[in-house]
């Protein structure tokens, strides 16, 4: 299985980046999940990924990790 990073980006006004930081948090705890990443693999070759809401949430439904192809 291939790894990747997945970041999003949200832009904050604080005074520190601990503050920045719960201000992300804050908002993941409180709004749905962002829809749009940026995706690397392991070159680091970066790609942008936006996904559409109702697949995304078909998807969280699902235990991934019961799935043979992720063992």
């Amino acid at each position: 299985m291939r790894k990747f990073t997945v970041t999003t980006t949200e832009d904050f006004e604080a005074d520190t980046a601990e503050e920045a930081a719960l201000l992300m948090y804050q908002r993941l705890s409180r709004q749905p999940a962002p829809l749009q990443f940026a995706v690397a693999d392991g070159t680091g070759i970066a790609a942008t990924v936006l996904l559409e809401q109702h697949e995304a949430d078909a998807f969280a439904e699902i235990d991934h990790t019961a799935d043979p192809g992720n063992w």
